[in-house]
C-alpha cells in the first residue's frame, strides 16, 4: 500500500522533491497509516532518489511538525492507555 501512495503522489523516482514526500506522508495519515512508517519507506528507498538527502530531510521534518515530536500518530494504541 505505501508504494501505491508514493506512486500516486510522486510518480517516478526522478520526480520525487519535498513537496510530493510531503503529499505521501498526509495521504499515509489520511489512510490511517503511521507517518513513521512511510517516512522509513522513503529513507530504505533513499538510493532510488536524485536528490535522496532534501527529500528525507523533508520528510523528517514533515514527521516531526505533524506528530507529537516524531512519535506514532497520536490516538494509536490510546485505547490501551486509557482502560
Amino acid at each position: 500500500m505505501v508504494e501505491a501512495i508514493w506512486r500516486r503522489q510522486c510518480g517516478t523516482w526522478e520526480r520525487s522533491d519535498a513537496a510530493c514526500v510531503q503529499a505521501f506522508l498526509a495521504e499515509c495519515v489520511a489512510r490511517n497509516l503511521d507517518p513513521q512508517d512511510g517516512l522509513n519507506w522513503v529513507i530504505e528507498h533513499r538510493v532510488a532518489l536524485p536528490n535522496a538527502e532534501a527529500v528525507a530531510d523533508a520528510a523528517l521534518r514533515w514527521v516531526n511538525e505533524h506528530t507529537s515530536t516524531g512519535s506514532p500518530i497520536l490516538g494509536i494504541g490510546a485505547e490501551q492507555e486509557q482502560g
